[in-house]
């Protein structure tokens, strides 16, 4: 029983940093994280 509800905590935090992650892309964020993506060129790691 334990262990179903550490694999349940795990896939509902996988599932929101997805969710995150798609979000951002749509919002047109280049580099997701960098406090400048929506004025960002995209170059952020460089």
């Amino acid at each position: 029983m334990e262990n179903i509800i550490v694999i349940l905590i795990l896939v509902a935090i996988t599932a929101g940093i997805v969710w995150y992650l798609i979000n951002a892309k749509r919002k047109g964020e280049k580099c997701i994280g960098c406090p400048y993506a929506k004025q960002c060129n995209g170059k952020c790691n460089k």
